[in-house]
Order: structure tokens, then sequence, then C-alpha cells
């Protein structure tokens, strides 16, 4: 007779208050005895908590992000038969403290058959680094395949088993292009100095944000060929009309600011120019053309650089926009963001207008094809029917990948943007 039992954490060892790192299965799903539930992640292991029995989960009881001790509550099941209290298997959770090194991969070929490129060598320290669960790490092993030179696609870059298997499709098609474990170039690793050697020292270790983003910002920034096309747009008649709009909404709080127009103005730029809307394939060979319009902005937080995306910026007006923005930017500094709020950008902003500066070179987030870097305005003398006059000028800064676009369209693009900038009345609204 079936029975509603609670699912609690194992003893897991010395580890107490550990984080969720994500939550494998959902009410309703049926599960088997020894199922993966949840994975934990400490600072020292990765570990998968399975089920007990075999049933449908009834009620999740836990969520990623939270913090859990032997005995929390995992999530209710129905199991298939009559149970105690007591576990059908009294197994610890699978852990990952040091790996055993890879087998070779039989890939049933003859000697007398051609055979792709074989496997690189596995950087044992590359692949205990890599964000993967047990049963992903154990799946890397069996097919000799390095994670620390894989991509994750799960939550917070996390390498998934279908990951695994695309990397190693590539390989077989003789498609991937290697490198060094970590996704480096390939030179020597850097020395290991003794600063406190020279002097006092402080170490402070690095936010799950800032490794993230430094993971994501070396991987594009060393496989993706960056161009930069700089530029100036004259916004001294949009200045004034954002001022006005601000002056006409601020008794409801609402604050117009310049990326509300940007976003309006690259749209329209991404609309005249769909390659800046796209994306390469995993192969490499075939360029996807996006027919949303989905925006990425740079956003600081006290922990590092996040970057939330503005969803169907076509069909919102400026106000929506300048409500999102301001909403979207205080969930980011606040944690609170979704993990469906940063997914499925097309081409991101990032702006230091606030900030200083006259131009710099924003990494492109991959897997779009471009970003616009903005700093801040300034007054400038232009010649306006042979008189100069004082213009405020927005120094524009246009990353793009040179796979895809090149120097004359991306010179085109920015001159497009300077253009609709110029004149707010084309913004459509």
């Amino acid at each position: 007779m079936a029975k509603i039992i609670e699912i609690t954490v194992p003893d897991i060892g010395d580890f107490d208050e550990v984080e969720v790192i994500e939550v494998l299965v959902q009410a309703g799903d049926r599960v088997e005895a020894e199922s993966s539930l949840i994975t934990l992640e400490s600072d020292k292991a990765s570990m998968d908590i399975p089920s007990p029995h075999s049933g449908t989960i009834k009620e999740i009881k836990i969520k990623a992000g939270q913090k859990v001790s032997q005995g929390h509550i995992i999530a209710t099941i129905e199991a298939d038969e009559t149970v105690t209290n007591k576990p059908i298997a009294e197994k610890k959770p699978a852990k990952i403290e040091a790996d055993k090194p890879a087998v070779a991969v039989n890939t049933g070929r003859s000697a007398a058959t051609p055979r792709p490129a074989p496997l690189p060598t596995v950087n044992e320290g590359g692949f205990r680094k890599a964000h993967a669960s047990p049963a992903v790490r154990k799946f890397a092993r069996e097919l000799g395949a390095d994670l620390g030179r894989i991509n994750g696609t799960g939550n917070k870059g996390r390498i998934l088993k279908e990951d695994v298997q695309n990397f190693i499709k590539q390989i077989l098609s003789g498609s991937a292009a290697f490198m060094p474990a970590g996704g480096g170039l390939a030179v020597a690793p850097p020395p290991e100095i003794d600063f406190a050697a020279y002097g006092e020292i402080e170490s402070k270790a690095l936010s799950n944000i800032n490794k993230l983003t430094g993971k994501y910002l070396h991987s594009s920034w060393v496989r993706i060929p960056h161009v930069t096309q700089f530029d100036e747009a004259d916004i001294t008649e949009l200045e004034k009309y954002r001022k006005q709009l601000s002056e006409k909404y601020k008794d409801q709080g609402i604050k117009i600011t310049i990326i509300a127009f940007l976003l309006k103005a690259v749209v329209s730029a991404l609309q005249e120019f769909p390659r800046f809307n796209s994306s390469l394939d995993a192969s490499g060979e075939n360029l996807i053309f996006k027919k949303y319009f989905h925006i990425g902005v740079a956003v600081d937080t006290p922990d590092g650089l996040v970057v939330p995306v503005i969803q169907d910026v076509d069909k919102k007006n400026l106000l929506q926009l300048a409500e999102e923005i301001i909403s979207t930017a205080q969930l980011a500094r606040e944690k609170k963001l979704k993990i469906d709020k940063m997914k499925g950008g097309c081409f991101t902003i990032s702006s230091l207008g606030g900030v200083g500066g006259t131009a710099f070179t924003p990494i492109i987030n991959q897997p779009e094809v471009a970003i616009l870097g903005v700093s801040r305005s300034s007054l400038k003398p232009v010649y306006q029917d042979n008189t100069l006059v004082p213009r405020l000028m927005l120094p524009l800064s246009l990353s793009y990948d040179h796979r895809v676009i090149d120097g004359v369209a991306a010179a085109k693009f920015t001159r497009f943007l300077g253009e609709i900038l110029a004149d707010a009345q084309r913004l459509p609204s």
C-alpha cells in the first residue's frame, strides 16, 4: 500500500549548512530508489542526494540556493511499497573529493579504419574544479571527457550530461577546437608567487558572481575574435526630451534614463542589420537569426557584474522600459533575480556613463555576436553650418565577433545608432 513519506537530508559527514545548487526533480515526477533528487555543494565537495524509495514526488520542500543540514526535509514521496521511516538502503550520497585517472574509450573501430583525433589529455586540476554533479563527473570519466574544457549550459554555468555528449560529438566530428584546461590560451600558467615575501598582504575570496563572470568573460575573450568600433552620437536634443519626460513622470517615481532610449535605438538598429541579432550554432557553420528582441543590460552589484535581460523591447514603450530597468536593477542588487531573467539575450548594453571614461572595449556576452559599450557624455564643439556650437556627445564602443560581422557593417551599425539617437523623434515610442 502506498504511503506518503518525508525524505530528509541524510548524514553527509562533516558538512553543515551546505548549499543546494540544483533541484533535479519536481512535484509529479516518478523516481526510482537511488535516483538523484538534489545536488549539494560545499567548499570541499559536491554530492548528489538520492531518493531512498521508488515512487512519485508529491511536494518539493527545498529550493536552489538554500542552506541545509542533516535532517532537513527535501520532499515528500508517495512510495510504491509499505515502508517504515527507515530508508530502503542506508547509502551515503555520492561525493567527489578526488578523481581517478580517465579511462580509455573503446570506439569499436578497427585499426584499419580512419579515426578522429584522440581526446585531449584530461587535466586533473581543471576536471576537479569544473562545476558539475557527481553523476556528470562519472559520465565524463567513462567517456574520457575533460570537464575543464566544457562550457556548462545549466544553472550558474553548471555542466550537464548533454554538454558532455555535445563535447564528445564535436570531437568525433572533428569540429571541436581544443584549448588548454580552463579555456585559456596555449601559454605557460602564471608562476606561483609568495607576495607576503615583499610586505604585508590581505587575501579575500572572490564572490561566486566574480568567479562565474570571470569564467564566462575569459572564455568569450579567447574564443571570439573581438574587434571594437568607436563612434559618437549627438544626444543634445535627446537629453532635452529625456529631462522633459523625467519631469513629467517624477511624481510617479519613474526616472527616465538614457538606457531606455538606447534600448529602443538598439532594437531599431538590430532590425536594420539582422546579422547583429544572430548567433553561431554549436558547429560554428550556421548562423541563427532571431526574430525576437531581448536585450541584456549590465548591472553593477556589490558582488559583481550581472546581466539581466529585458525581454520583448520592441513591444514596450519608453515608460514601460524605464520602469522595468529600475525594478530589474534593484532585484539584481538584492540578489532576487530569477534565472529566467538572465537568459535568452540577443544583444547587450554595458554603460559606464555614470562612472566616467571616454571609451572601452566591452567583452561580448557569448553566444551573442556584439555588445554596445556606452561611456559618459560630454559637451564638445561641433561644426554646424560653418559654426562651432556646443553639442552633447555620447561615446559608443561596439565590440563585435569578426567571424560574423565585418568592419564595414560595424561602422554602419554605429552610424545608424548615432542618427537614431540624434533625432529623438525617430525613436519608436
